[in-house]
């Protein structure tokens, strides 16, 4: 048993994290939304893994003291053609199948997928809202929705008009679409009547083709109902769909509390703007409070402080950097290096899993830095073990030709070379 470390290629195995990293931060910036969280996080940890693997091989190559010069004569072909399986498809399937189970929710709680906006178009709004501007901070929400989203749209003064029933955001011809019937509202002089466009938003849930998709739901007014909206809210918070409520210039005082009551049955949040300029950043952060979670990014929505979810991610990536350790003693056609990686694996996917459940909150820049270091951490720390756990040495097998008698130095000599060209260093 004998413990070793390459110093190269603990160095080497940092550039390939920062390599790795630089690649995911690419795919996160293109794909995040377009592409299925799934697929996502197997590409972001495979690329990852196959930018580890390949430096360390080149570390090995130029300098190979954990393999030793023999495994660079005869087993670096066989390397070569474990690169790509070994890291890029192994992480891969492991990374999607960690991402799968980390978007279900614990108690069966539906992950929101829909919105539902419901837009107060009374009369009172002519004086509250001249220039119309609620229905372009709507477009510009629209337009900011991945193509898994589905969005529905509700104008109401005295009675809901349903504008838009669902419809996927998965092209700008959608979005189009939409954006046309907005731009053909018609504003009027009727009342405000939250209990009616309540019940119509919940027809439409109801009526969707997927019941296991979640919705959450955007009630903005400047006013008012004297409707009775008890029986209603019961049904919202039976379904879990949140009803966030904008308060744009509120007319009449009492309105406020009653669009806050709204969101608070609901398990919403009430967002009250002074005028029509604060729309977008409201619209933008409820559409920001929708949980899109991923391993690698900040959790949001209500499963935002959720300790199950917390625990799991950080045991996600311990599982990670196992199979990362693993992936490279496959590389390398060494079960003693798999066993070092592999423990030394567990240890920085968990230091890394820490770092990005305590490190992540939500602002871009911040966060591409804990996913660097998180990274470089995942990377890096599993090499260093081959000093800490000792690599069992494979040894020449004894053959009959070193026992018998008169056996010369040269008979002993092809004895021995014949054990090292048949010794086992693989799986």
């Amino acid at each position: 048993m004998q413990r070793k470390i390459n110093l190269l290629l603990v160095l080497f195995s940092l550039i390939g994290g920062a390599v790795g990293f630089a690649a995911g931060e690419i795919m996160l910036r293109q794909w995040l939304g377009e592409m299925p969280r799934l697929l996502l996080m197997g590409l972001y940890f495979g690329v990852l893994a196959l930018s580890v693997g390949l430096f360390c091989l080149l570390a090995e190559m130029i300098s190979p003291k954990l393999n030793g010069a023999s495994w660079k004569l005869r087993y670096l072909g066989l390397s070569w053609k474990l690169l790509v399986p070994a890291t890029l498809a192994l992480l891969f399937v492991v990374g999607l199948a960690l991402q799968l189970l980390y978007q279900i929710n614990p108690g069966g709680a539906k992950q929101v997928k829909d919105i539902i906006l419901m837009i107060d178009n009374s009369g009172s709004m002519s004086d509250t809202d001249p220039d119309n501007g609620r229905f372009e901070a709507a477009k510009t929400l629209i337009s900011q929705m991945e193509s898994d989203k589905q969005v529905a749209v509700i104008t109401f003064d005295d009675q809901p008009q349903l504008l838009q029933p669902f419809i996927q955001m998965d092209s700008e011809a959608a979005k189009n679409e939409v954006y046309s019937k907005i731009d053909g509202i018609v504003t009027t002089s009727g009342g405000t009547n939250f209990d009616a466009v309540l019940r119509e938003a919940m027809e439409q849930v109801k009526g969707k083709q997927d019941p296991k998709r979640g919705t959450v739901a955007i009630l903005l007014s400047d006013g008012f109902s004297d409707v009775d909206t008890s029986g209603i809210l019961s049904e919202y918070a039976n379904e879990q769909i949140a009803v966030n409520t904008v308060g744009l210039s509120l007319v009449d005082p009492s309105g406020t509390d009653l669009l806050r009551h709204i969101a608070q049955q609901t398990g919403g949040m009430y967002y009250d703007v002074p005028n029509s300029g604060g729309l977008n950043l409201a619209f933008q952060q409820i559409y920001d409070t929708i949980d899109e979670r991923t391993l690698v990014t900040e959790r949001t929505g209500m499963m935002e402080h959720s300790t199950y979810l917390a625990i799991f991610r950080v045991a996600a990536l311990l599982l990670i950097g196992v199979a990362l350790g693993i992936s490279l003693g496959l590389v390398f056609d060494n079960r003693h290096l798999a066993i070092s990686f592999g423990i030394g694996g567990a240890v920085s996917g968990l230091l890394a899993g820490l770092l990005l459940e305590w490190g992540l909150d939500g602002s871009a820049v911040g966060d591409a830095f804990v996913r660097f270091g998180a990274m470089l951490i995942l990377s890096a720390v599993l090499t260093l073990f081959t000093w800490i756990i000792p690599i069992k040495e494979n040894t020449p097998r004894k053959t009959r030709g070193r026992r018998e008698a008169g056996g010369g130095a040269n008979s002993v000599e092809g004895f021995g070379q014949r054990a090292r060209d048949t010794r086992s260093k693989g799986f």
